[in-house]
């Protein structure tokens, strides 16, 4: 069988992006070359190289942007699979946490930004509603952060019984409550008031306080408990 002419291994070594990472630094890699190394392989027609580069295209050569596509959107390039889309998912879910988690730098909540860049970049390119819930302990130290429930486009439902059941779990005796909207739209919905209000209400039974309800999205963020609405 004749070996593919736009195979990567023909490709001059020092241009090679897996040798080119190891000869230099990870740095030294254009966009496509670091996509390129999750890809792996390419097809009979294109390069590894060739399918990362119109990966970019379908995101206009924007990695913020990149992050926001789905498995389905990755599948629409011949020569991605679902093993590719599901690397290339991966590898970008654990730079969006790398991120969240470098702006989490203090344990202790005591204002509504010790945790607002956290969830906003945990949240932000999501396409959908998602509501998280922060359970801190009696010194306002964070035990736990979860994901509790995921909805369309235009919103989410939390059950206030599935939050305070995971609170005891937790031992928590406080809540910062938070969802994204993907619209970049920060005002709260009167549907996103009544449900802070349902889960603080019933929260006040078990002794547990609901200290914030926080909205992000790439634009910022808005807390209920900053303008005094809580």
């Amino acid at each position: 069988m004749q070996e593919n002419k736009h195979s990567i291994k023909n490709w001059a070594k020092d241009d090679r992006p897996r040798e080119k990472l190891l000869s230099k630094t990870p740095i030294s890699l254009s966009d496509s070359e670091l996509l390129a190394i999750l890809i792996q392989n390419g097809t009979r027609n294109k390069t590894a190289v060739d399918l990362a580069k119109e990966l970019l295209l379908l995101s206009k050569n924007n990695l913020a942007e990149l992050g926001k596509l789905s498995l389905k959107d990755f599948m629409k390039i011949k020569g991605i699979g679902q093993a590719k889309a599901i690397t290339i998912a991966a590898a970008l879910e654990l730079g969006r946490r790398r991120q969240a988690a470098g702006s989490l730098e203090k344990p202790i909540i005591r204002e509504s930004r010790d945790i607002a860049e956290y969830l906003q970049a945990l949240l932000r390119d999501h396409n959908h509603e998602e509501f998280a819930v922060v359970f801190l302990n009696r010194a306002n130290k964070i035990n736990h952060i979860e994901i509790i429930s995921k909805g369309g486009i235009t919103g989410t439902v939390a059950d206030p019984r599935i939050i305070l059941k995971k609170a005891l779990e937790q031992e928590a005796v406080s809540l910062i409550l938070c969802h994204n909207h993907p619209s970049g739209n920060l005002k709260p919905s009167k549907a996103d008031e009544e449900l802070t209000l349902k889960i603080k209400e019933a929260a006040k039974f078990l002794d547990i306080r609901v200290l914030d309800h926080l909205i992000v999205s790439e634009d910022g963020y808005f807390s209920f408990a900053d303008e005094g609405i809580l």
